[in-house]
């Protein structure tokens, strides 16, 4: 976006931190705009909430909207990433991706109340985000301009941009000694920077906010039963919940036992590689456990269906492209094969591990009377060599050719044409 567009009314993505500080006032200067501040509370935690709104306006916003996303985060963006297994590079369960599409759609949904004709964000010109809050605000607002201020500004340092509010008396909590950049939801955390931008160093222990150190955690260990319907968590050891009231129960009983530490050097989509450390204490006993219920539900076609659909959806996800025709017709598919996914799981929790220790489901394919290695009365075993003769026969018509080639090739016949030529 060119600074000689002049818009009259922005709204910009506001967090309260360093970054957004600086841009409220930049805007105003910049483009003499009223600048709407737009927070979307996804479960970030009460200290990064208290006094946002007051501090918005003593940066020179017109108004601050604050918006409670986190029933509607969970029910329809996180539980149905769950369903679908989507997990990036193997191991980050895409904490701060998800949220993006959210709140991004919050703040297009405020822009259009408000009576913006522009949307800012606060994202660096190197990450993942900005794609994501872009591509999100090309889908659902495509006529509104976007103003990146850290792609058109001259402040290149966090110093530069304290003094930057020291001159305009605009208070801000941050510091200079700031150690590490943070994201943060009801679903995880996110550390970078610091000490953890050498890969070789293990993160320091002041890294972690919401794990204990595993080898610090019970030695008796913890057990909980989430229950679920068509995919969807809804009661913890019996108790109906909310899902937010339930993932806040999940992540302070996972994060007293050190479950959910991932330390992952990633490939970020503009190309570079970013080491970060992440905390997902309650998505990850919720993963674990819905993937225990999928080996009782699915059947072995579905079953590897969803796992290679969760490739797919994880990158959708990492890449910020929620809104499109194919994620849609991703979760139609999962959302359709999750409807069987009715049942208990029971995960127990030990120094840092989350693993199942019972299912059970009415819609169980596991048989009992299948499956032991007991007497019984309902397979005979004599069939499965008919099965096998079947199952092999592609390998059995192989190994007949080559062996009717060789004997060809070692006939008395052939050894006296290969002689005459």
């Amino acid at each position: 976006m060119a600074q000689h567009f002049k818009p009259q009314r922005v709204a910009l993505a506001y967090s309260g931190g360093l970054d957004t500080s600086c841009i409220i006032p930049w805007l105003v200067e910049t483009y003499g705009c009223e600048v709407i501040a737009v927070v979307a509370d996804v479960g970030q935690g009460a200290r990064e909430l208290e006094g946002i709104e007051e501090k918005a306006l003593r940066s020179g916003a017109t108004k601050c909207v604050v918006r409670d996303l986190r029933p509607v985060f969970l029910r329809d963006f996180v539980f149905p990433m769950a369903i679908t297994g989507a997990v990036y590079e193997g191991r980050y369960l895409l904490g701060t991706s998800i949220a993006r599409p959210i709140i991004a759609q919050a703040q297009v949904e405020a822009a259009l109340e408000e009576r913006c004709d522009a949307l800012s964000h606060g994202c660096t010109g190197k990450g993942n985000d900005q794609v994501r809050f872009e591509s999100a605000f090309a889908a659902l607002a495509p006529h509104l301009p976007v103003i990146a201020p850290w792609r058109l500004w001259n402040l290149r340092s966090r110093e530069q941009m304290l003094d930057y509010l020291k001159v305009r008396s605009i208070p801000c909590a941050a510091s200079a000694e700031k150690i590490y950049s943070r994201d943060a939801n009801i679903w995880h955390i996110s550390h970078e920077g610091g000490d953890l931008e050498d890969p070789w160093k293990a993160p320091p222990e002041d890294v972690w906010m919401l794990t204990t150190d595993p080898r610090r955690a019970p030695e008796s260990g913890a057990e909980v039963t989430i229950s679920f319907r068509g995919g969807f968590p809804t009661a913890l050891d019996g108790v109906p919940m909310d899902g937010v009231s339930l993932l806040d129960g999940l992540n302070r009983l996972g994060g007293a036992h050190g479950v959910g530490r991932i330390d992952l050097v990633e490939n970020r989509l503009v190309g570079m590689k970013s080491r970060g450390a992440y905390e997902t204490p309650g998505g990850t006993i919720l993963m674990e456990a819905l993937r225990g219920l999928e080996q009782l539900c699915y059947d072995r076609d579905t079953l590897q269906w969803r796992q290679r659909l969760a490739l797919e959806f994880a990158r959708l996800v990492y890449e910020g492209t929620w809104f499109t025709p194919l994620r849609e017709v991703l979760w139609a598919g999962a959302r359709e094969a999750a409807k069987v996914l009715d049942g208990d799981v029971r995960v127990r929790l030990y120094k840092g591990t989350a693993t199942i220790a019972g299912r059970r489901s009415p819609n169980s394919l596991y048989s009992q009377d299948f499956a032991t290695f007991g007497e019984d009365e309902v397979y005979d075993q004599t069939h499965a060599e008919g099965f096998i003769r079947l199952f092999a026969l592609p390998a059995r018509i192989r190994a007949l050719r080559d062996a009717t080639a060789l004997a060809q090739t070692q006939s008395p016949r052939a050894a006296k044409e290969k002689a005459t030529r």
